[in-house]
């Protein structure tokens, strides 16, 4: 395979080199300096990271923000509609940078209004409510409504306000308008004035396509009809994707209608649009609600109400966001300065576009089938047909598409953003992945919603994967994304180099393959462990000649009232014993979620699962739950629970150990709200001393919070099963169950295929006890074969029952060496590729009832006894059963 590989790569390495010389050669960077120069100096946060989601939101620079940030704080700004001299400031302010904005779209005051909005989307729904509409009757055809399907949600949202009027809405696809625009049209009656709206992108967000600017005319004029409906055509161009890194030209192509997001642009701020509104037709709008600043004069007795004379000031409610317009001037200084302007961003940006299009779609497997898929209505020829945007699914070397959530998360691992899903645009995914309409509604009833990680349903999937590039993006980006793709799909062992920019050249002119520098990903968190805490022995765990209270001796584990028959009443359905009993070998609960764990021999069973599993967190400054996928280095915070004293001992290398108690004071406590997995949590702080224990060893501010012992948190049903009468199943900070359950056979099984794996055949990648921690579950068993635990229905350890409620998804969590928090994708990587659909490992359990009235607990050494699922024929569960990704 490595040979193949290579022989592919090396098509790859000569692209630049190769190109067609007669083609025009488009710029990259912008001249006036090195672009490595520019990313240090006004983008250091990107250092190791590779961000590749400016079509979702493009990056800040430095200077921009300190521009900005100077600004405040050398000039009051007052209410605008205020008259003191502050509010004059703030005024005067705001309409030059009307002015300007208009400027940076080629036209003036004359010919367009800007209304500043929430963003594009609520410029969209400002048109939609406020345009002319006709309604159908009697008497009138009423009007239309048409839009491309290849349209942002946005857009085709605003449908529900015309209906609403019993104004027909209209679908067009892309291929009949391009069809429609080669038969050409007769001339629009020009008796007719009914108004009708057509909305189009001029760039597809979903694979970048560009639409022609001369469709505005030409729909406008007749000679192009949407539908053929006599009338007067507006057209609303949806430019919030297309601004982001190319100029529009409104003097040359004057839309109707043109909604903006700014922080599209220059990535802040966010929250504030336009809407630029051509002055022919911002007297057809139709306003209905009015807030304050909108009204020239109003009786609160009855009703009289002048609007303001401004077409802005009329549809702009309430006070403006004026802090944040006046940001938008250093944006356009900044993004002027930086790169010369938008014709230099939209070379720039293409040409990485271009670059990684035709080194992605040359990638082979040995057998010659393609490496992805891609997306796309033009072949990357030009900037005037194709934005920097490319869609793609990565495929197998049998053709079949592996889900974009676990491209994500091998991404993930290399430090590259992306973005996955349908992108708000359902029609463009629609049509290119071949999604019908009743697949669409099938998916739904699955459980699959927009924005979800649900990427594959019967294996045909739900969305895709999108690389964008920005103005401060590099070749280096593209380069370490290509590598990714190269690493974790051709098992390159890093011989061939993806082809490199020259350090000192390179930054003007097409990409060059003359040098090389290795791309590779970023490894966080070097930090080293002190050695594994010793199993439970007695009721103690030892370290080194320290010494912890883990547990007294206790009773037997208790009788739990049984309300259902007990599995060995099920006897069809528990396993043959002739391989001997399934027995816990290990037990584990993590008290602070995503840190150490804490391994016991006997431990007491709560109604939430284990005593005081998850029942911490840690959070940064704005509350947010840290785990190590953000942090790495929590797993090297190592927690023990002393029972007797009530205390929790927290220790980690270069700290001196701090105590915090298990239980809050009543008395002091401060309740506050948290969020885990979308479910809202009570919690309190458990102090400032522990807060700045954490924050000196993490080096940023944090907190530890507590669940509140009077929050509950239900379990959510599982698979349509409901719980057994007793106590309602309630869960810790846990993100998905009471316990997680994996197979020591499970675990080898990986283990064999890792180090066989390993090309150097001499030491071994991993040990089997590295492999065990890094799935971090609560029970360990024995299993007699790898992955039979997937065929469980139930077991019983002792006399408490547990429901097997499912899989558990793997996130790249899994990659992160619990001893060190370095990272290594082999693990997720090699589960990748080994399972045939989900990366599952584990099972989640719940109690199935829970009888507190005496104490119960789990112990290592206890016979394990597993009911099997009625009709099980294979390991895998459906691809349309969804499990959130453990991430504590």
């Amino acid at each position: 395979m490595a040979g193949a590989a290579a022989e592919s790569g090396r098509e790859l390495w000569t692209f630049a080199g190769s190109r067609d010389p007669s083609a025009p050669r488009l710029a990259y960077g912008y001249g006036q300096g090195s672009l490595r120069e520019l990313r240090a100096r006004e983008f250091s946060r990107l250092a190791g990271t590779v961000y590749l989601d400016h079509a979702g939101a493009t990056l800040f620079s430095q200077s921009q923000l300190e521009s900005f940030t100077s600004d405040l704080m050398e000039n009051t700004y007052g209410n605008p509609h205020s008259q003191n001299i502050s509010s004059k400031l703030t005024h005067d302010t705001v309409e030059q940078v009307r002015y300007r904005i208009l400027a940076h779209f080629h036209t003036t005051a004359e010919d367009y209004t800007v209304i500043f909005t929430a963003g594009s989307t609520a410029a969209l729904k400002l048109v939609a409510e406020a345009f002319p509409w006709v309604s159908q009757g009697p008497e009138s055809s009423g009007s239309r409504f048409c839009y491309l399907t290849d349209s942002h949600t946005s857009v085709v949202g605003m449908r529900n306000v015309t209906m609403a009027i019993n104004v027909i809405s209209t679908p067009v696809r892309p291929e009949d308008l391009w069809s429609a625009e080669e038969r050409g049209a007769s001339a629009s009656n020009p008796d007719c004035q009914l108004p009708h709206l057509f909305c189009y992108p001029a760039q597809s967000n979903f694979s970048g396509v560009r639409y022609p600017l001369s469709w505005i005319e030409e729909v406008k004029s007749g000679r192009l009809r949407p539908v053929s409906t006599p009338g007067k055509w507006f057209v609303l161009l949806d430019a919030a994707s297309y601004v982001s890194t190319s100029p529009l030209d409104l003097s040359a192509h004057q839309a109707d209608f043109v909604p903006i997001s700014f922080y599209k642009i220059f990535g802040f701020p966010t929250g504030l649009g336009a809407l630029l509104v051509h002055n022919r037709a911002a007297p057809l709008l139709r306003k209905t609600y009015f807030g304050g600043g909108t009204a020239s004069a109003y009786l609160a007795g009855e009703d009289f109400y002048i609007p303001r004379q401004s077409v802005a000031q009329r549809f702009e409610d309430g006070t403006i966001s004026f802090l944040d317009v006046i940001a938008l001037k250093h944006g356009f200084d900044t993004l002027e300065r930086l790169t010369g302007g938008m014709e230099n961003i939209k070379q720039h940006t293409f040409t990485l576009a271009q670059y990684t299009y035709v080194a992605l779609s040359s990638l082979q497997y040995p057998n010659g089938a393609p490496v992805v898929r891609i997306y796309s209505d033009s072949e990357f020829s030009s900037p005037e047909v194709q934005g920097p945007i490319i869609n793609f699914n990565v495929l197998d070397d049998k053709g079949n598409i592996i889900g974009y959530s676990q491209v994500d998360k091998m991404a993930s691992l290399y430090n590259i953003h992306l973005r996955t899903g349908c992108f708000c645009n359902t029609g463009a995914c629609q049509r290119h992945l071949g999604i019908s309409n009743e697949m669409v509604r099938k998916h739904f009833q699955a459980g699959h919603v927009c924005g979800d990680n649900m990427d594959l349903i019967d294996g045909q999937p739900t969305g895709s994967v999108r690389i964008s590039f920005g103005y401060m993006s590099t070749l280096d980006d593209a380069q370490a994304f290509l590598r990714f793709i190269i690493d974790t799909r051709l098992h390159s062992s890093g011989d061939w180099p993806v082809p490199q920019a020259h350090a000192d050249t390179g930054e003007t002119g097409a990409p060059s393959a003359d040098s090389q520098a290795d791309v590779t990903p970023a490894v966080m968190g070097r930090r080293s462990l002190s050695p594994q805490e010793d199993a439970l022995t007695g009721s103690r765990v030892w370290n080194n000649s320290s010494t912890v209270n883990a547990v007294p001796v206790a009773p037997p584990v208790c009788d739990v009232a049984r309300t259902q028959p007990t599995p060995s009443e099920k006897a069809a359905g528990v396993l043959e014993g002739a391989l001997g009993p399934h027995v816990v070998t290990n037990l584990y609960l993590y008290p602070i979620k995503s840190c150490a764990a804490f391994e016991v021999t006997r431990w007491p069973v709560g109604n939430q699962g284990l005593l005081y599993d998850r029942s911490w967190m840690v959070v940064n400054h704005n509350g947010v739950c840290l785990s190590q996928k953000q942090e790495p280095r929590l797993c090297l915070i190592q927690p023990f629970i002393d029972l007797r004293q009530r205390i929790m001992v927290i220790k980690a290398k270069g700290m001196e150990p701090i105590e915090v108690p298990l239980e809050e004071n009543s008395e002091r406590t401060q309740i506050r709200q948290s969020r885990v997995c979308a479910d809202r949590v009570s919690t309190y702080d458990c102090g400032e001393k522990i807060s700045s224990w954490l924050s000196t060893f993490f080096g940023r501010p944090c907190h530890l919070i507590k669940q509140s012992s009077n929050s509950q948190r239900n379990a959510k049903k599982k698979h349509g099963k409901d719980q057994l009468p007793g106590t309602m199943a309630t869960l810790s900070l846990v993100n998905e169950a009471q316990y997680l359950l994996i197979n020591t056979s499970s675990i080898l099984e990986l283990h064999r295929q890792l180090n066989t794996s390993d090309e150097n055949g001499k030491d071994e990648l991993f040990s089997v006890k590295d492999l065990s921690l890094r799935f971090r579950a609560n029970i360990i068993i024995n299993g007699k074969r790898a992955f039979e635990e997937e065929k469980w229905d139930e077991i019983s350890i002792g006399s408490l029952r547990f429901q097997v409620l499912g899989p558990c998804h793997r996130c790249q969590m899994i990659c992160i060496d619990q001893q060190t928090g370095q990272r290594n994708q082999h693990v997720f990587q090699k589960l990748s590729e080994s399972r045939e659909t989900k990366v599952n490992f584990g099972m989640y359990l719940m109690h199935t009832s829970l009888d507190l009235s005496s104490p119960c607990f789990l112990s290592v050494g206890s016979q394990v006894l597993p009911v099997l699922k009625e009709n099980v024929e294979g390991h895998d569960l459906p691809a349309s059963e969804k499990h959130q990704d453990v991430t504590s």
